[in-house]
């Protein structure tokens, strides 16, 4: 018994000295119910953190003290609400927390400026909180399937976003704002109830390769008589033509043609 109880205190002690050497945590599949406490415990060590399919249900105010921890992936879990700790994670560049049930971003998310990728899919999402504009370095965001009815106006300012997925909510327009985002290559608002999108968009975001509306209540008549729609289509074609030069084939679908209504 006591040899057995040696053992399990020796894997424990390795596996933590293996998380401190490499500052990589991954406790996917863990079935695990709570927040890792040895995993707090590391503070400046973890870099990278995977906590993927488990049943965890509330972040602890203490993983602020993970302050290094740029990447943290916490999907397919039971997690309802977010610390306002959770700002404090200031090298952040990664959130995943796909899967889960949080309704709403603490206005502490703001903070996050170092953020480069947000994954928020699959969550009880009702807003998106105005603080979010904060995320200047931001360049992919998905909130797809939630329950959002619009987009913050403060979006504009996320300057460096590139892809914006909001497929499966129930958003009705967009803000004028998103016509800032100079960088935005994707659009992606399948299944929302988007009538008609800013006026703008195509001219002022000129490096647009994909937008798609499909399930949307607006026509490809509306869609062509927008200011930029020539150039635009350019854009896509030259995206499409280069994927078949690279025989490179996108999802089961196949090519990514670029525009869905």
């Amino acid at each position: 018994m006591g040899c057995c109880s040696s053992r399990n205190v020796d894997s424990k002690a390795s596996r933590v000295n293996r998380w401190r050497s490499t500052g990589i945590v991954a406790l996917r599949d863990s079935k695990l119910k709570t927040f890792p406490e040895d995993v707090l415990n590391l503070e400046r060590s973890v870099r990278t953190l995977d906590l993927t399919h488990n049943k965890i249900v509330d972040i602890p105010l203490d993983i602020s003290k993970l302050i290094n921890m740029q990447r943290l992936v916490l999907a397919d879990n039971l997690i309802q609400r977010l610390p306002i700790n959770l700002g404090k994670l200031q090298s952040l560049k990664v959130m995943t927390l796909d899967g889960n049930r949080v309704t709403s971003l603490p206005d502490e998310f703001g903070q996050l400026v170092r953020l480069e990728r947000l994954s928020i899919s699959r969550n009880a999402l009702e807003y998106l909180p105005e603080t979010i504009g904060s995320l200047r370095n931001l360049q992919l965001l998905d909130v797809s399937n939630n329950k959002l009815k619009s987009l913050p106006e403060s979006i504009g300012s996320c300057f460096s976003l590139e892809e914006l997925q909001a497929n499966d909510n129930f958003i009705e327009d967009l803000p004028e704002s998103i016509c800032n985002l100079i960088h935005l290559k994707s659009l992606c608002l399948n299944n929302n109830d988007v009538k008609q999108i800013p006026t703008n968009i195509l001219k002022d975001c000129k490096a647009l390769q994909n937008i798609s509306l499909h399930g949307n209540p607006i026509s490809m008549d509306q869609f062509q008589q927008m200011e930029g729609f020539q150039e635009f289509e350019a854009r896509r074609r030259r995206k499409f033509d280069k994927q078949i030069d690279s025989n490179v084939m996108i999802s089961s679908k196949g090519l990514d043609e670029g525009v869905d209504l």
